[in-house]
């Protein structure tokens, strides 16, 4: 089976039907983005070095909590 041949018979289908089956797939998608943010910041990955930085810089007081920097970005908008 082809793509063109799927495409076909996915606009057959009832609508609720397509929804289901966006929606799985909208699912594997996640699913696999989901296992390649878990390798990239596993300790070996990619992006193990940027959690490092982070934590490095919790430990030096130069983070603070999300909720603070939102509750500062705020009252600078208003």
């Amino acid at each position: 089976m082809n793509v063109e041949t799927l495409k076909k018979a996915i606009v057959g289908l009832p609508k609720e039907e397509r929804h289901s089956l966006a929606a799985w797939i909208n699912e594997l998608d996640y699913d696999d983005w989901d296992r390649e943010m878990a390798n990239d910041f596993s300790p070996a990955g990619r992006g193990a070095h940027l959690i490092e930085r982070v934590k490095g810089e919790i430990a030096e007081g130069k983070a603070r909590p999300m909720e603070e920097g939102f509750a500062q970005h705020r009252k600078r908008v208003r």
